[in-house]
């Protein structure tokens, strides 16, 4: 029986207080200013409630629990849910999309 397809994808809006961070500027050098900065996950959990575990520092994230305002679901919730496998891949291809189009982007 196939597994039943759980998994999500999904992206925080991180403050721009976050490009204060040396570790996040060096992975964004094509940011550009006025862009968005973001932190893209996937999860076995609805993605509000594994933001919440962010915010609450519960296997959090550093830069998604100290400069996390905000889920934008415009960015992923047509993809979910999804097996395990393809929210690996749909994780990693939202992650360079959104570097493609200038976006501040971390992902774990």
């Amino acid at each position: 029986m196939p597994r039943r397809k759980h998994h999500h994808v999904y992206v925080i809006e991180l403050s721009k207080d976050v490009l204060f961070e040396p570790r996040f500027r060096k992975c964004n050098p094509n940011y550009i200013d006025g862009k968005p900065c973001v932190y893209v996950g996937m999860t076995g959990l609805d993605p509000d409630v594994r933001f919440d575990k962010h915010k609450a520092g519960i296997q959090a994230n550093a830069y998604a629990q100290k400069y996390g305002l905000r889920l934008l679901p415009d960015l992923y919730e047509a993809f979910n849910p999804m097996g395990y496998k393809d929210a690996v891949d749909r994780e990693i291809e939202i992650g360079i999309d959104l570097r493609s189009a200038g976006f501040g982007v971390w992902q774990a």
